[in-house]
């Protein structure tokens, strides 16, 4: 059992179910290196000690290696220069053992993140950003898919079936890293999808119009109770950190008022546990994808 039920509406458990994914994918490099003498290999980039994104890169090295994969990270001074970066991404780009690149956003200042994302190759781009990757996705190709837009799905299909065709989607926030990734999925999954943002007049009816309601805006508890239709379901990607509470402790909330939206909904993401380790699962997913066709070998079934 995936979902357990603490208030009106069903929890969507991303940890659990993220975590049958990397079971998956574990078994799937046992294959690879049984089949094939191949391990899969993860370079993770960090430059600069932003906290949040040392907490990522963490959890990001343990989840490689608990699924068998060689994980390479490499951590850069604050006032490393573009060129120095570029010139390890080169390496990487070029080294056989490195399947999958990642660099940890945000970079500083001095460091332009678009020529960043453009210097890795695109086929071993499991974060799914170079342009290439984002052409071939609105082509209808089958590219390395933006992690957090393919575990918004992954919930969906779990939640609601495999078939989400004629659902109305609206996606509140439209983003590279989410909301505009996000609608091409569902939209390859037949459903009829609006992308909706800041500018959008009369968000909260609009929100009400929806049979399934994403919210990534980075606004903390922005989307309320009563714009919820009853019984949707309801992805909320928002990592919000709140001011401390007395007792010191920072508290992490979503996009969405979690309390009020689950009296309405038919199922709800929590934040933390929802969205969040599925993006993980879903970056070992891609690496084990580029894995094989960087190595010419079939996909793993049911892939």
């Amino acid at each position: 059992m995936t979902t357990t039920t603490e208030t009106a509406a069903t929890r969507i458990d991303g940890k659990v179910i993220g975590g049958e994914i990397r079971e998956r994918i574990a078994r799937e490099v046992a294959a690879l290196q049984a089949d094939h003498g191949v391990t899969p290999g993860l370079a993770v980039v960090l430059v600069g000690g932003d906290e949040a994104s040392q907490v990522y890169v963490s959890h990001k090295r343990k989840a490689s290696l608990a699924a068998g994969m060689e994980s390479f990270e490499h951590y850069l001074d604050e006032d490393t220069s573009a060129d120095e970066l570029l010139a390890l991404i080169d390496k990487l780009n070029r080294d056989p053992a490195v399947n999958g690149i990642l660099v940890q956003l945000p970079l500083p200042a001095q460091i332009s993140e678009d020529a960043v994302l453009a210097a890795i190759d695109p086929d071993k781009d499991v974060d799914g950003f170079h342009e290439v990757n984002t052409g071939r996705l609105w082509n209808g190709g089958s590219p390395p898919v933006p992690c957090t837009a393919l575990g918004c799905v992954l919930l969906l299909q779990h939640t609601l079936g495999n078939d989400l065709a004629g659902r109305h989607a609206v996606i509140v926030g439209r983003s590279n890293i989410v909301g505009k990734p996000l609608a091409n999925l569902l939209l390859r999954e037949n459903c009829t999808v609006t992308v909706a943002h800041s500018k959008t007049r009369d968000l909260p009816g609009l929100c009400r119009q929806a049979d399934i309601l994403v919210a990534a805006v980075g606004r903390p508890k922005f989307v309320q109770g009563d714009w919820i239709k009853p019984g949707a379901t309801v992805i909320d990607v928002g990592i919000n950190r709140l001011e401390a509470n007395a007792d010191g402790k920072r508290r992490l909330v979503g996009d969405v008022d979690f309390t009020a939206a689950a009296e309405v909904a038919g199922a709800i993401t929590p934040v933390p546990g929802g969205v969040g380790p599925m993006t993980i699962a879903c970056l070992l997913h891609n690496t084990v994808r580029a894995t094989c066709q960087q190595k010419g070998l079939p996909l793993p079934a049911g892939d």
